[in-house]
């Protein structure tokens, strides 16, 4: 997983990145599959942003979140994005391939 964190009127201090990469091991948890993840973190007066796209096998997955605390808005970011994953995954693991080679969904 190639991890791109980035900060935008922000400095990304060791204790925010540490923070992102044990939030980030959640969904990592839930799907192995996840190829690049993207976090911009950004200040915005009293506002701090946070946006993530994690590129998994064909899909584009984005999410962000707004709070008055960074730490607050990156743990919701992950929920959101953690949400997001397992349902991908869900979508995924229900394709099911018979003997034919014609694809089926699963009920």
């Amino acid at each position: 997983m190639n991890l791109n964190l980035t900060g935008h009127h922000l400095e990304i201090t060791p204790a925010i990145r540490e923070h992102v990469l044990s939030k980030l091991e959640k969904v990592k948890r839930h799907f192995d599959n996840v190829i690049d993840v993207s976090v911009i973190l950004s200040v915005e007066k009293l506002v701090q942003k946070a946006e993530a796209t994690i590129h998994v096998s064909g899909r584009n997955i984005f999410a962000e979140a707004e709070d008055s605390n960074l730490y607050v808005a990156i743990d919701t970011l992950i929920a959101l994005l953690d949400r997001q994953v397992l349902k991908h995954k869900e979508k995924f693991e229900a394709r099911r391939h018979d003997q034919s080679g014609k694809q089926q969904v699963a009920e």
